[in-house]
């Protein structure tokens, strides 16, 4: 947490860059903002600051209606921390309390309860469970003001128990009815699509993130051009589709097909996490800077280190590619999504995306002679399915990333860069150096040799080291998308 004195300096200067990483409470008008809202700038005596917007809530204030601090960018604390709080947040930002409760999430955590609670209100200033109260009326807002859904859809949906709750928390946290707000939220859309808009911190490296995710995009799950991306996603209640464009001002349009609305918390919450929205790339550009790699960064403004929506859909993807092109994996996962990937109903289809990727029971299930693999990756794969059907390895957002890269370097014919790829994309690890990789040493190579010291950012300097490597060999394989990814066990 910044101190006092640092957070009213980011107020004064409007700050954009703060947004999400801490939030102002004005106690002489009981309302909580952004740091870069437009209003005039309260005086130091008169405000508190809180790290999260529960624990502002918590604390009496009503969310700003001029700037919605509801709507920032999420810390980037969260990411780049492993701890239970950490996995906490990540986990309650899934939907995890919404489904299991909050016994469930400490269970999850391997805490009681009491402990879970009191760790966090110790440090965040609220509890688990109001900090998924404030991410259900971020989802119910979203509802009210996108959708045709009545008001008792929308309260269940978003993960309250009895309308009066939702009524109860809207007025607290937002100091109006949900039917004011929806009065004022003008036409509303008669699709099955929510159209809403994701804030990042700029700069956004959109060309490199649509290129990456291009060159891997298998057809029938993904579908990607110059402008955007769509894919189809397997959450708790059913599929979904997302697509993701440029939209005005620091915010990508995001819009979503959902089976069922109960998922709409998560599926944002994942959908951020493949253009890796919640970096900061202030901080990021600042390290790069202090290991002499400043001309690097300016050459690559806004590079950001690209999630996925699935971890066992990525882990799969990961082993099934190793030691092959980008081109190579491609053929082969096209394949067997062709073979055992799950159609989509056909309300939920959109173009050429049809189907979502299978489970890892199935992909375990699929007999050798099916796969155009050597045997030794055929054991590999069918291995890492089976460990993750059971629940052997967790790759979710609660996860404890050391204990999950210990697990899967236990499997035979997983090595470090395999583990490395996992963490740095499934498992959101910002601080990952794909030090074996072939791009990586070429351009290090060429940039000198020496492993410039950039913890805890590390996974964007593989970015720009392989967006460096990409830039120096053939015009024809120019985009970072195009490389071959090797895995040096």
């Amino acid at each position: 947490m910044f101190t006092a004195d640092q957070c009213h300096r980011a107020v004064a200067a409007r700050d954009r860059r703060f947004d999400g990483m801490f939030f102002t409470a004005v106690r002489s008008t009981g309302i909580f903002c952004r740091p870069s809202c437009p209003a005039r700038t309260p005086l130091r005596k008169n405000v508190d600051f809180y790290i999260t917007a529960a624990a502002a809530a918590e604390a009496g204030f009503r969310a700003c209606r001029r700037c919605r601090p509801d709507a920032s960018p999420s810390s980037p604390e969260w990411d780049v921390r492993a701890d239970v709080t950490a996995r906490a947040m990540r986990l309650i930002r899934d939907g995890h309390v919404d489904r299991e409760g909050v016994a469930g999430l400490a269970s999850t955590l391997g805490y009681s309860t009491r402990q879970l609670s009191r760790l966090m209100r110790e440090e965040l200033g609220a509890g688990p469970l109001a900090i998924a109260r404030t991410e259900r009326v971020r989802t119910a807002r979203t509802l009210v003001e996108s959708t045709a859904m009545t008001m008792s859809d929308i309260a269940f949906a978003a993960g309250f128990s009895s309308i009066r709750q939702f009524n109860d928390t809207f007025r607290q946290v937002y100091s109006t009815t949900p039917r004011a707000l929806r009065d004022g939220a003008g036409t509303l859309k008669t699709t099955g699509d929510i159209v809403l808009r994701l804030a990042y911190r700029a700069p956004l490296d959109l060309d490199y993130l649509f290129a990456y995710l291009g060159a891997r995009a298998v057809t029938g799950i993904e579908a990607v051009d110059e402008t955007g991306y769509t894919r189809s996603m397997r959450l708790a209640h059913g599929p979904a589709v997302l697509t993701m464009r440029r939209g005005r001002g620091d915010f990508v349009s995001c819009r979503l097909r959902l089976a069922d609305t109960r998922d709409l918390g998560s599926a944002v919450a994942r959908a951020r996490r493949i253009l890796d929205l919640d970096a900061d790339p202030t901080a990021v550009e600042s390290t790069l800077r202090t290991s002499g790699l400043g001309e690097l960064a300016d050459r690559y403004p806004g590079v950001r280190s690209p999630g996925h929506s699935d971890p066992v859909e990525l882990a799969i993807r990961t082993v099934l590619g190793q030691q092959i092109s980008v081109t190579a994996a491609r053929t082969h996962l096209n394949r067997l999504v062709a073979d055992i990937g799950e159609e989509l109903p056909s309300e939920l289809r959109l173009g050429e995306v049809d189907r979502v990727f299978p489970t890892a029971e199935a992909i375990a299930a699929v007999p050798e002679e099916n796969w155009a693999l050597p045997q030794r990756r055929i054991r590999t794969i069918r291995t890492l399915a089976s460990a993750l059907a059971s629940g052997a390895i967790d790759l979710g957002p609660g996860c404890d990333r050391e204990e999950a890269s210990a697990r899967l370097l236990e499997l035979p014919g997983i090595g470090p860069w395999s583990v490395g790829y996992i963490r740095m994309r499934a498992l959101g690890d910002p601080d990952v150096l794909l030090a074996s990789d072939l791009g990586v040493k070429k351009a290090l190579d060429d940039l000198g040799g020496a492993v410039p010291q950039c913890s805890p950012w590390r996974s964007y300097l593989t970015h720009l080291l392989w967006a460096h490597h990409s830039a120096q060999i053939s015009p024809a394989q120019t985009s970072p998308a195009l490389r071959t990814e090797e895995n040096r066990r």
